[in-house]
């Protein structure tokens, strides 16, 4: 027991703490000097003829694509990050003149006006309303359908989480003129085979009940160990493998058969020792463990062998009969230092309230596999029901169609002199549980293919109804004319899966969008966006994710009550922690139904680069080894459905520039702050200089107030800049919020 603290204690403690906030800003300041001296040596080093990627990442202590995104020419392709440093270049001429030309290429169908005749265009963006995607129009309204790419997985991981993906440091702004070209579909028959599902293949639901497995919480820094009602504290030694799994089974039975990692990160002891996190977590997975051997398929669960995450990694292992999992907690929720005991309440609170829907529930090893198999016990299931049969699984051309274009949540940070160079503070605004917002309709069934001509045959009505609908369009874009704010839609960056946002008035660009952003970009409330129709994808509008989300939004609800009105702390805490995981089904679970490609990951010994297969791509390299990956194509999962997961994404990337709060009767969202204010997004979340005034009633889609940061000073140019003044602007409305109390 610690003695008592008095105010003065307190105060004394907040004064030291806030030295030491200064001490981590100055070192952070050293280590950004020497990271970009250290980029300054490999772009040097690069000007070498016979330099290699390989040979300069590990003295460099980088990965092989970061010195490849410093130095372009060394890598086998162009690859950017997916968080594109944004600068408005400056104006050259009459942009008016330029947006009203014909843009160049083949002929689309320029897409109706969706404004409606009381509702012109605002000039003052900051003040004036939009009715954005989550309006349609009066006869055939629906909600729209609207965060996650997997890790690098081994072969026989592949069926693991679909998570968000990574957002290392951009170095470049990314320019149109090295875009990667988005595929299409082909014209004539060949086209429209590709609408066609795939045939035997359709989502159903299950016959039987998963059997749950016992669980236990460990702490590998402290080696308390909890399995049920018992605690113990043990030896672990360093914390491998063997010492681990002899350890813990010295203790509980051997029916248990998952082990929660809740702090230590033991597949990071040795992480200095090598050039990538993920060689260190693989090597610690690849141990010998006596007795034990890694796992191999069995029955229905596919899931098999080690999944190498650099942060949540997945260790299995079987010893004859007995099968065992190592995973990180991390999958589920941040513990933020909770007791192994409180992480286990979280899970018993998640599961009950899981159970008030579900009386069958099973809590799997991951969030996106509890999050499908919940899904997939709400496909109706009366003989009659419409999709009582199953929802069709879009042919194998449209899944890579999807994953090819259609991105997650946006990822961008805007650089001067776009923004000010000094800014007067930071105001972090952060979606809560902002998926869940968007899956109220989605498409189901066959697509239907829309051409540019066959848009221009439909009336204007059936033209507005299907931009309404749930879809998927290739289109022709021209910002319009004067437009100084943020751009609306994605144009593909050079890089796999990397997106831009083009501002540039006049600019004109072709790329794949989603509905929901189109419909945001023509009803702006500024000016409408010049859109030309040139193919499409048309669903019809079901609501297959609906009873889903209502159940886990009902669950949230319920744990976040009970977390803010517990009388216990440890239950309060709990609770949190078991909110957090619902998000996680919701989100992970999203992700899931986006398949991607199986990823075979291999290695050579250097000197053998002739042994790697054409299309392979080269992802990492220690000196003595080369590690490749290739994709392997798509397999057939019943519950591939990326046009869900397409959806939601769009619907959440266009309510983060506009959305209607209507309890409120306001608009929220990026386009209703002034021009120069927005300095990055991360996903659901908006970094401003403006402090809105913003209602939040703790709803699904409400934007929180999450940070503020008083300046001035200098804005953010990488993201790790970003980051750091994300976590100052937190601690500071920390501060701000207790002093207020």
């Amino acid at each position: 027991m610690t003695s008592k603290m008095t105010s003065k204690d307190f105060t004394t403690g907040l004064s030291a703490l806030r030295g030491v906030r200064d001490d981590i800003k100055a070192v952070r300041k050293e280590l950004q000097r020497l990271e970009a001296d250290r980029d300054k040596q490999i772009v040097a080093l690069g000007a070498y003829e016979k330099a290699k990627a390989d040979r300069i990442a590990p003295a460099a202590g980088l990965a092989v694509v970061d010195v490849v995104a410093l130095v372009p020419h060394l890598g086998p392709r162009q690859q950017t990050a997916p968080m594109p440093v944004t600068a408005q270049p400056e104006p050259t001429g009459d942009r008016q003149a330029a947006a009203a030309a014909p843009p160049p290429g083949p002929a689309g169908t320029l897409a109706p006006d969706l404004r409606r005749p009381e509702e012109p265009p605002a000039a003052d963006s900051a003040a004036a309303p939009v009715h954005g995607a989550d309006e349609g129009p009066q006869e055939t309204r629906t909600e729209p359908a609207t965060d996650a790419v997997p890790p690098v997985v081994d072969e026989e991981a592949r069926h693991h989480d679909q998570e968000p993906q990574p957002t290392p440091d951009p170095t470049t702004a990314p320019a149109t003129e090295h875009a990667r070209e988005l595929p299409s579909i082909p014209a004539g028959e060949r086209g429209d085979a590709w609408c066609v599902p795939t045939s035997n293949l359709a989502s159903t639901r299950p016959n039987f009940t998963q059997q749950p497995r016992q669980m236990a919480f460990l702490d590998t820094t402290t080696g308390v160990l909890v399995h049920r009602d018992q605690t113990v504290r043990l030896d672990l030694g360093t914390a491998s493998v063997s010492e681990i799994l002899t350890a813990v089974y010295a203790t509980v039975p051997e029916s248990v058969e998952r082990i929660y990692i809740t702090a230590g990160d033991p597949w990071h002891r040795d992480a200095d020792r090598y050039p990538f996190l993920r060689d260190a977590v693989a090597a610690w997975l690849n141990a010998p463990v006596p007795g034990w051997s890694v796992e191999s398929s069995r029955g229905k669960d596919r899931l098999a062998g080690h999944l190498v995450h650099p942060r949540n990694p997945v260790g299995r292992w079987q010893r004859g009969d007995q099968h065992t999992e190592i995973r990180s907690v991390g999958e589920w929720f941040d513990p933020a230092g909770a007791e192994p005991a409180v992480v286990r309440d979280a899970f018993v609170l998640l599961w009950k309230q899981l159970r008030h829907h579900w009386p069958d529930v099973t809590l799997m090893g991951s969030p996106s596999q509890t999050g499908r198999d919940l899904w997939s016990r709400t496909i109706p299931a009366k003989a009659g029901s419409r999709w009582a049969e199953g929802y069709p699984v879009m042919s194998e051309e449209i899944r890579g169609l999807l994953h090819a274009t259609a991105g997650q949540g946006r990822t961008e940070l805007i650089v001067p002199p776009r923004v000010p160079t000094m800014l007067p503070r930071l105001v972090e605004f952060d979606r809560t549980f902002a998926y869940a917002k968007h899956t109220w309709a989605s498409g189901v069934g066959a697509p239907r293919r829309i051409t540019a001509a066959a848009f221009a045959a439909m009336s204007e009505k059936e033209q507005t109804n299907a931009l309404f609908a749930p879809s998927h369009w290739q289109i022709r874009v021209t910002v319009p004319g004067g437009w100084n704010h943020v751009g609306i839609l994605p144009a593909p960056a050079a890089g796999d899966r990397a997106w831009y946002y083009p501002a540039e008035s006049g600019q004109t660009f072709t790329t794949w969008a989603g509905g929901a952003e189109i419909n945001l970009a023509l009803r702006n409330p500024i000016t409408p966006w010049r859109i030309e129709i040139l193919d499409g994808l048309l669903w019809e509008s079901g609501t297959p994710l609906r009873d889903w989300s209502t159940k886990l939004k009902d669950a949230w609800a319920s744990l976040q009550a009970l977390a803010a009105n517990h009388g216990d702390q440890r239950q309060r805490t709990a609770a949190h922690l078991a909110s957090r995981a619902v998000r996680s089904i919701l989100l992970y679970g999203i992700g899931a139904f986006a398949q991607r490609p199986r990823i075979t990951t291999r290695s050579v010994p250097v000197g053998h680069e002739h042994e790697i297969p054409a299309g392979a791509q080269i992802i990492g390299s220690d000196g003595e080894t080369i590690t490749w990956q290739r994709s392997a194509g798509f397999s057939r999962d019943p519950y591939a459905h990326p046009e869900w997961a397409a959806g939601v994404w769009s619907g959440a990337r266009a309510a983060l520039l506009s959305t209607k709060m209507r309890e409120d009767d306001t608009f929220v969202g990026a386009l209703h702050l002034p021009p120069d204010s927005v300095v990055a997004f991360r996903t659901d979340a908006i970094y401003t200089t403006h402090d809105a005034a913003w209602p939040y009633r703790g709803q699904p889609g409400d934007y929180l107030k999450k940070g503020h940061l008083p300046g001035p000073f200098t804005g953010p140019r990488t993201e790790e800049e970003l980051l750091s003044l994300q976590t100052l602007g937190r601690a500071h409305l920390a501060e701000e919020q207790e002093a207020g109390q």
